[in-house]
């Protein structure tokens, strides 16, 4: 998950969960025994880590939700995500080439956030791991009112920014069945969004078409997944590749037809003994139909507000590289380019959106490979800090 953020939020959580007398080592700088350590002590190197809490005494991870997004506003709010791992339940299993792969445990949470011009959501969601990891499921309920800006998309047309308003209920839901004994997966889905639309100016409205503002949409999803990567918090090796297509009809409860695909792939490279991480991300998003003007692809980076540029096709190049200074700290910088364009634009005549930032991250549960920091990014229009728990690619 990821949030825009203050830097000094997470600095504070870290430095007040744990002592300043708490080093972790004993006066002849030898890690501490590990008799005696409290829960949120690590009893291989002494320093704070959650992974007792979190796994054997069903603790929970907050996570401070500070939002500087000029789409919202200034806000904030609060997330608590509670991990369990059933006792029948290995915590790695062989993957299909042979090198073993952490079976992440069960995940449920909680949200809510308030932003100044008046957004607020709150919600509940989990991830479940079900047989080994032969079933897979993910999925939430939220109940949110958002007050965002619509851009119209391309460079043919004089361009507007319309303010507008999402009011309603949104579900995801989804399940995946691994096939055989390979790392691939295929998933069923259902999303369903029920929200009213409304414009700052009643006269924006003229501006779309009545499908354009259809306000209940859903549909069924098929995809598939193949997922090699070592850890699915923060990874060091392996792929997630990942084609998806959602069919939104009538007949099971949407007021227009239309349909929306997403293809994508994430790769991760240990370089150097581990030391360098290299990422990359390729992540393309289409959409046809009678689809609403706030269901459109856009472009999702860092560093660029939330649908700020949106068309029916989107696509995004990515690179992250994290260097680990330390068995606990690392630095990461990143850059990223995306395009849209389909329904106004040609491919050709569409513009390059480039972000780019740098951030730092720590290990926060090493039994579990998961790692929260901080990143700062910069856009074509805006800089935001965000808090990241787990990688920043979803």
């Amino acid at each position: 998950m990821a949030t825009r953020a203050s830097a000094a939020v997470l600095c504070l959580m870290l430095a007040g969960l744990v002592p300043a007398h708490a080093a972790g080592t004993d006066d002849a700088g030898q890690a501490a025994p590990a008799h005696g350590l409290s829960v949120f002590r690590d009893s291989e190197d002494g320093r704070f880590d959650m992974s007792r809490w979190l796994l054997e005494h069903r603790g929970f991870l907050p996570v401070p939700i500070i939002i500087t997004d000029p789409a919202v506003g200034n806000g904030g709010g609060l997330a608590l995500a509670f991990f369990h791992r059933p006792a029948d339940s290995a915590a790695t299993r062989p993957g299909s080439d042979g090198r073993q792969q952490m079976v992440a445990p069960d995940i449920y949470g909680g949200a809510a956030m308030r932003t100044e011009n008046g957004t607020q959501a709150y919600g509940v969601g989990a991830s479940l791991h079900f047989d080994e990891d032969r079933w897979r499921y993910r999925g939430g309920v939220a109940k949110t009112s958002m007050n965002l800006a619509f851009h119209t998309p391309g460079t043919r047309l004089p361009p507007l920014q319309i303010d507008y308003n999402l009011d309603g209920l949104m579900s995801f839901q989804q399940g995946f069945r691994r096939l055989g004994d390979r790392d691939l997966f295929l998933g069923l889905a259902w999303i369903y969004m029920d929200l009213d639309v409304g414009f700052d100016v009643a006269s924006d409205r003229e501006n779309f078409t009545p499908p354009e503002l259809a306000s209940r949409s859903s549909g069924l999803g098929m995809s598939l997944q193949y997922d090699s990567r070592d850890n699915t918090f923060t990874p060091n090796s392996g792929w997630l590749g990942m084609a998806e297509g959602n069919f939104y009809m009538p007949g099971i409860g949407s007021d227009t037809a239309f349909q929306s695909y997403r293809a994508h792939a994430f790769g991760y490279w240990p370089l150097l003994d581990k030391r360098l991480v290299l990422g990359g991300r390729i992540d393309t998003r289409w959409a046809n139909g009678e689809i609403p003007f706030y269901r459109l692809p856009y472009i999702d980076l860092r560093g660029i507000g939330s649908a700020r540029y949106q068309d029916t096709r989107a696509a995004v190049l990515e690179t992250e590289l994290r260097w680990n200074m330390t068995t606990r700290w690392a630095l990461i910088g990143f850059v990223g380019a995306g395009r849209t364009w389909g329904r106004h634009n040609s491919f050709g005549d569409a513009d390059n959106e480039v972000s780019k930032g740098a951030g730092f991250r720590y290990l926060i549960a090493r039994q579990l490979g998961m790692h929260v920091g901080v990143d700062y990014a910069w856009g074509p229009e805006d800089s935001t800090f965000y808090i990241q728990v787990g990688s920043a690619w979803r």
